[in-house]
């Protein structure tokens, strides 16, 4: 019988970074009822796709502090999901608790290098303390700052990018993800924030342990993640679906599958949803869901700015993305968090070809100190920017009520040159509504009769007959008046029709548009 051949000293320098090279290291992870990097990459990636770069790298022991930090902290490489090429990166939290220094940061520069290089997705796993302080405390290291964040923005718009929080998250990690397109955490595990509870209470004495900022449910009610799961494979399973819905980079063919019929529920109920009394609510979902493809829909941010509704979605088969007013809260007015929330979703499909669809429901802006204070001016602006700037097919729908300058900004009529302009039956479009223009403007005229509840009444009448749906195409502010149930073939047609990317309007030689502050 042969002798095995010795292994080379570069085979022995990978086994050594393993997962069974250090058994002990791998219990401590899993008594916290985490997986390590490398079982996580195992249950994201196809079966035999991982190819890793850099796992040999580790940093100067003299310099980075703990004598032995396998991969500085990070595992990095290309692999496949359902088939299609990604770059992955995974926070190795068994080796010095996940941070990183100089030697981590190029490994990640390297990734996203291929990343951008191949136009192919880059899909995060982070877990761990971000950049290693002993390496920090260093001017020679650290005056140069870390141009990986350069490399991550410039990907941006250019391939999509996602990230899962599996456990502490502070600092560059939450920075990272920020940068992302779409991000999870996992409740119990997860921690997120730009300073640990430690950090706050030495730099302001402020005691934050116990107020549950940090965690997934609480940053996901600040908008800064998508999505809180309670368990990693949850984690995984949304962020394979997240890229279901998109290209592998911006200049990549859409993800265009056979078309599948709505929910057949929400479907026959359709032309039912939408309440005609303008103060009763419902849910804008109900209408959606008689519209997209069943089961395609992808809610970006659902527990963040409740009043405005994002998602993308298939329809006819085809990637789309909603902008929606939710009129079961706050009756689906326009505040600060929700005009982010919506541009940001704007820019998403503008970055990746996908079309918009904006559908309308709502008063008008938000109002009063707490809007003002909140920025409304300055996040309706950020909204006007965005919409006003898409390149990619977009469509109007006016399901109700359509009121104000919130109308505008949420790109009412012709206001943003939509593709196509819809309104349904019932869409009651005007400067206000009715009784508050009553109100505002005839007041002496209704105080001054002899019958100031019937003149009251007499006017409400005789404006609510020039808000309507008929008046609107009288005006050609629309190009047609039409059933729910109709929007759907309407939608499918149009898109098919259309390009990619439409010409703006108006061209000049700048390079984008400047953001409100």
């Amino acid at each position: 019988m042969t002798a095995p051949a010795p292994r080379a000293a570069h085979e022995l320098a990978a086994a050594a970074v393993a997962d069974d090279a250090r058994p002990e290291a791998v219990a401590r992870q899993h008594a916290r009822g985490k997986r390590t990097a490398r079982e996580r990459l195992d249950a994201l990636v196809d079966q035999g796709s991982f190819r890793e770069v850099g796992r040999l790298a580790r940093p100067d022991p003299g310099r980075a502090g703990p004598p032995e930090i396998p991969g500085d902290g990070i595992v990095a490489g290309t692999a496949t999901i359902t088939g299609r090429p990604v770059v992955v990166l995974a926070s190795d939290y068994t080796a010095a608790g996940g941070s990183n220094g100089l030697v981590g940061n190029e490994k990640q520069r390297r990734a996203w290098e291929i990343a951008a290089m191949r136009g192919i997705p880059v899909v995060m796993l982070l877990d761990g303390g971000g950049h290693r302080i002993q390496e920090g405390l260093d001017a020679a290291t650290f005056a140069g700052g870390f141009d990986i964040q350069e490399t991550q923005a410039r990907l941006s718009g250019w391939v999509p990018m996602v990230a899962a929080i599996l456990g502490p998250g502070y600092g560059q990690p939450t920075l990272a993800a920020s940068l992302c397109d779409y991000v999870v955490a996992v409740r119990g595990i997860a921690s997120i924030g730009m300073a640990p509870p430690a950090l706050v209470r030495a730099a302001t004495g402020e005691d934050v342990d116990d107020l549950g900022i940090d965690t997934p449910d609480a940053q996901a009610s600040y908008g800064t993640i998508d999505l809180a799961v309670d368990d990693e494979d949850e984690a995984i399973d949304a962020l394979r679906y997240y890229l279901d819905a998109l290209p592998s980079n911006a200049e990549a063919s859409l993800p265009v599958e056979p078309p599948r019929p709505p929910d057949p529920e929400a479907a026959h109920g359709l032309d039912a949803v939408v309440p005609a009394d303008l103060r009763q609510s419902y849910d804008m979902w109900d209408v959606l869901l008689g519209i997209v493809d069943e089961g395609s829909e992808v809610e970006l941010k659902s527990a963040f700015a409740p009043s405005m509704l994002t998602t993308l979605a298939k329809v006819g088969g085809r990637p789309v993305g909603f902008i929606a007013n939710q009129p079961a809260v706050a009756a689906g007015a326009l505040d600060a968090d929700g005009a982010h929330k919506a541009a940001h979703l704007a820019s998403l499909c503008d970055a990746f070809g996908i079309p918009v669809v904006v559908v309308i429901d709502l008063p008008g802006l938000a109002v009063g100190s707490a809007a003002e204070r909140g920025g409304l001016a300055r996040a309706a602006g950020r909204l006007v920017n965005q919409l006003g700037d898409l390149t990619v097919p977009t469509v109007t729908v006016v399901a109700r009520k359509g009121y104000g300058g919130g109308y505008v900004v949420m790109s009412g009529g012709r206001t943003f040159h939509p593709d196509l302009v819809v309104a349904w039956p019932w869409a009651e479009t005007a400067v206000m509504g009715v009784e508050t223009a009553v109100e505002m403007v005839y007041r002496r005229e209704v105080a001054a009769s002899d019958d100031p509840a019937a003149a009251r009444s007499r006017l409400v009448a005789e404006l609510q007959d020039r808000l309507g749906a008929v008046r609107a195409g009288e005006g050609f502010g629309v190009d047609v008046v039409q059933w729910p149930s109709e929007t759907r073939a309407w939608l499918v047609e149009t898109l098919a029709d259309l390009p990619r990317r439409r010409h703006l309007r108006t061209t000049t030689p700048r390079r984008h548009p400047v953001a409100p502050a």
